[in-house]
């Protein structure tokens, strides 16, 4: 995949934004979603506490919604991560992009409702595509922030070659998560456990990288 030449003098139609705002909006957004995974089990040390448990037996008994929210809470920092390793050159933006951060934005907050299924509802197959669903939409989100940046070079001060691997890199992803979900239904004793498969992104990429420099 070659970039295509600078197109500096583009659409005056689309105005060019301060890039700023928009990380702070983001970041304030990711912040909010993260915090608001801990609100399910805030209510629940109250119940319990009504009922006169243990510590020990909070941990017990919440074992599950415990486990959503550790899930969660890390799969989220690492989404940010990756979208601020992004975001960090980019120095400008546009309407369509903006647009973009909106969309990923939409699936990072759904995160906490399907988390809060996740601990104190019955496993079914909706759940499933619920919560993996939104990764596998966070995912193909920054697939298109990424092509949007490469076919946008004025915007940013990524190295061509690092949006390209990028690039890769979540289209891997995005189909790790893609089969995740997959399996996950397909197989129900499996469940969420097939969000493993991601392991697998690390090795594929660097296969594909192989067959790009040797081609």
């Amino acid at each position: 995949m070659s970039q295509p030449a600078d197109p500096i003098p583009e659409d005056s139609s689309q105005p060019i934004l301060s890039a700023e705002r928009l990380k702070a909006f983001v970041d304030a957004v990711v912040a909010i979603a993260m915090t608001l995974l801990i609100l399910p089990l805030m209510e629940n040390v109250t119940e319990l506490g009504r009922e006169g448990k243990t510590t020990l037996e909070y941990l017990q008994e919440e074992q599950a919604p415990l486990w959503s929210f550790a899930l969660s809470f890390l799969i989220i920092a690492l989404l940010w991560i990756n979208h601020h390793r992004v975001f960090d050159r980019v120095e400008r933006v546009r309407i369509p992009l903006v647009w973009l951060q909106v969309g990923w934005m939409f699936t990072i907050v759904c995160l906490p409702v399907s988390t809060a299924m996740l601990g104190a509802m019955p496993t079914d197959s909706t759940q499933k595509i619920v919560y993996i669903g939104s990764l596998l939409m966070s995912s193909l989100f920054m697939v298109a922030t990424r092509v949007y940046l490469w076919r946008h070079p004025a915007l940013h001060r990524i190295a061509p070659g690092s949006l390209r691997r990028g690039i890769v890199a979540e289209i891997v992803t995005a189909t790790m998560f893609a089969i995740s979900l997959i399996v996950s239904i397909c197989v129900p004793a499996i469940g969420y456990s097939a969000l493993f498969l991601l392991v697998l992104s690390g090795p594929i990429q660097a296969l594909v990288a192989r067959r790009q420099r040797s081609s």
